[in-house]
């Protein structure tokens, strides 16, 4: 490739965002760092659900099934999105399909391969607002894996299920699943509100029930995620200079403010559900040309650009502001702003100068 040029994915990006193989590597780098560092580290990568490859993990899935019988399980195929072939479960015959043991017969095993999947737990205890659940959209630019650099965008979205929530009934996609594209499909679905909150509006709401510190703790755990997440696949990555990944995150919180990867979307949707939405997409695309920077305007030392804010740079990255903390010592602050003021068109004019000829705005 020549120079100039940039493709928005690296080669092997799936290595993250399918939902197998993200299983796959966080559970190494959990283990890894069990084993290297020792048990304290390895419990911040507890972030996600009990996963299984289905049907290659079929007896080992089995085992843990049988250990707490009743519980409600959810089925998602590998590659696909938008909510397409999942659905939940609570008995082994619903998925005998999967089943991977001598007891198939020959035709069976002639048949055309069933298609992989995994099998999660199911969070049966989501953070409800009145009554429905929702999960947090939020998009991080990676423009390089070795070193890891990696962008945390101000702004992102709650998206809610149009049906108050029940584990009654397990089979109703409306109340389960948050996917715009399956919420736009219900019967009572409102085009004008749409099902969908800005992290603003989102945070506000939090603080205001459960107090400032307790959502800055959650706010570092969900930034916890992040950066574990990408490091998990740091080794894996093809690193090419010509290359950045703009990955859509799903966090899921739970009753105890707890945050669950979900999953990591490559191409998340740039198709906007309202006139907000598409504002808000709009700036996210301009920014993450910003950041990537084709026309060489920035110097490279940037913490912020437009509604990026640097979170991870071959290491942490922190605020300008440093707080004197406890007797005088320093308390350094995460560089990460999610869900806060994103002015950034005033940032975007102190930052890029004007090409030659071009007036200032």
């Amino acid at each position: 490739m020549e120079e100039h040029v940039r493709i928005n994915h690296f080669r092997n990006h799936y290595e993250l965002t399918r939902k197998n193989l993200m299983v796959k590597n966080l559970k190494r780098y959990r283990k890894n760092l069990e084993r290297d560092v020792g048990c304290m580290e390895a419990s911040k990568c507890e972030f996600f659900p009990c996963t299984f490859a289905l049907p290659s993990e079929y007896h080992l899935f089995v085992e843990e099934f049988k250990r707490s019988p009743g519980s409600t399980w959810i089925m998602k195929p590998v590659a696909k999105s938008q909510g397409k072939g999942i659905f939940l479960f609570r008995k082994l015959k619903d998925i005998m399909d999967w089943k991977k043991d001598g007891t198939r017969s020959e035709e069976q095993k002639d048949a055309a391969q069933v298609e992989s999947y995994v099998a999660q737990r199911y969070i049966e205890n989501p953070y409800l607002i009145n009554g429905r659940k929702f999960d947090l959209r939020v998009y991080v630019l990676v423009t390089s894996y070795v070193p890891l650099k990696a962008w945390l965008y101000r702004d992102g979205f709650g998206r809610f299920s149009s049906t108050r929530f029940s584990l009654s009934s397990i089979d109703d996609k409306y109340m389960h699943l948050t996917n715009v594209a399956v919420q736009k499909t219900a019967p009572d679905y409102d085009p004008e509100k749409g099902c969908k909150w800005q992290l603003q509006q989102l945070r506000r709401y939090l603080t205001a029930k459960h107090g400032r510190e307790t959502i800055e703790t959650l706010f570092k755990e969900i930034d916890n995620i992040f950066v574990r997440s990408l490091q998990s696949v740091q080794k894996v990555i093809i690193n090419d200079k010509h290359c950045f990944e703009l990955y859509g995150y799903d966090i899921l919180l739970d009753q105890n403010l707890k945050p669950w990867l979900i999953e990591v979307n490559a191409s998340p949707s740039h198709t906007p559900s309202s006139q907000e939405d598409y504002e808000m997409k709009c700036s996210l695309l301009e920014d993450t040309l910003n950041v990537v920077d084709m026309e060489g305007r920035l110097t490279g030392k940037e913490k912020r650009v437009g509604g990026y804010d640097l979170m991870w740079n071959d290491g942490p990255v922190y605020r300008e502001d440093v707080n004197l903390g406890t007797f005088g010592s320093a308390c350094f602050s995460a560089n990460t702003h999610l869900g806060c003021v994103n002015d950034r068109e005033k940032q975007l004019r102190r930052l890029l100068k004007p090409f030659p000829g071009q007036k200032r705005m």
